[in-house]
């Protein structure tokens, strides 16, 4: 690790890392970035997601500050889920590396192509190739 980076400055970066990099908190705080959504809207907007799923990933962003939840005192109770100022602060930060990706997905495929290419050029000239130095 640089001289310059601390081990707090590490895990804050890990923590963030965690949000973006799960397969749905990113996805359910751009669904409730717009203004309150409930439960069933959010299962709905997000293609794929379980029930449990959501639900779990709501907890955690909503232990982390994310997304609000209120409950409406009626019958049956109404929950919704909002996300706040800094979940929107953290989805706008994301857009960058999005629209890196998108930019640049066509290139990492040719690369990843490329690179798969030699390999089987290198393994069909000289037999098996031994343990792989990396």
């Amino acid at each position: 690790m640089p001289d310059d980076v601390e081990p707090d400055t590490c895990a804050a970066f890990r923590d963030a890392l965690d949000r973006v990099g799960s397969k749905w908190g990113i996805a359910i705080i751009a669904a409730a970035s717009d203004g309150p959504i409930r439960f069933a809207e959010l299962h709905r907007a997000i293609p794929g997601i379980s029930r449990r799923m959501l639900t779990l990933t709501l907890r955690t962003l909503e232990r982390d500050g994310l997304i609000t939840r209120t409950v409406h005192p009626t019958v049956p109770p109404q929950v919704e889920y909002t996300a706040t100022a800094l979940a929107k602060e953290l989805f706008a930060s994301t857009r960058a590396l999005s629209d890196w990706a998108e930019n640049n997905h066509a290139k990492i495929a040719a690369a990843r192509a490329a690179y798969d290419d030699s390999e089987a050029a290198r393994h069909d000239d000289r037999g098996p190739v031994g343990p792989n130095p990396y």
